[in-house]
Formats: structure tokens, C-alpha cells, sequence
């Protein structure tokens, strides 16, 4: 299992970093959470390294959870209908 944490801003400045640090962890763990309680905004890019991380999961029969989006997080993952793809804790 592991757990990773994210806040503030998840940009184009940064999502690459996201990317890694979640292909990372689903090569060790069986089980990855992503908490992004504390992330203040995100855009296509840092949903596009979630995504990415899901993909990577199911093709590994791994599970991938994302836990407590903020709000900000949570409106853009509805309004991408990401809600009903992604397990949200």
C-alpha cells in the first residue's frame, strides 16, 4: 500500500513530477491512494497523470483510489464525468 500526498497547485509546471511519483508507486505497491485534500488547483495535465496512474493500475490488476478532492478538484473531475471512473474515497 502506499499513499501519496498532494497539495497546492498541480500544473504544467509540475504534473510530470505527479506522473512519476505515481508510476513509481504502482510498481512497488499493490495499492496506491491519492489524497488531494490540500491541491488549491489542477489542470489537464495533472488529470492526465491521474488518469495515466488508473490505466497503469488496471492494466496490472492494481487498485488506484483517489481520496477527499477538494472542491475545486472534485467540480473538475465531475464536469469531466471523471467521477464515475475514477474509486473516490
Amino acid at each position: 500500500v502506499c499513499d501519496i500526498f498532494v497539495a497546492g497547485e498541480v500544473d504544467l509546471s509540475n504534473s510530470a513530477e505527479l506522473r512519476k511519483t505515481i508510476l513509481g508507486a504502482l510498481k512497488g505497491a499493490q495499492q496506491v491512494t491519492v489524497y488531494l485534500s490540500d491541491v488549491s488547483y489542477i489542470d489537464s495535465s495533472g488529470i492526465a497523470a491521474l488518469v495515466e496512474g488508473l490505466q497503469q493500475a488496471n492494466s496490472k490488476d492494481k487498485v488506484f483510489h483517489l481520496s477527499t478532492p477538494s472542491d475545486q478538484v472534485r467540480s473538475i473531475l465531475e464536469l469531466a464525468r471523471l467521477d464515475q471512473v475514477f474509486t473516490i474515497q
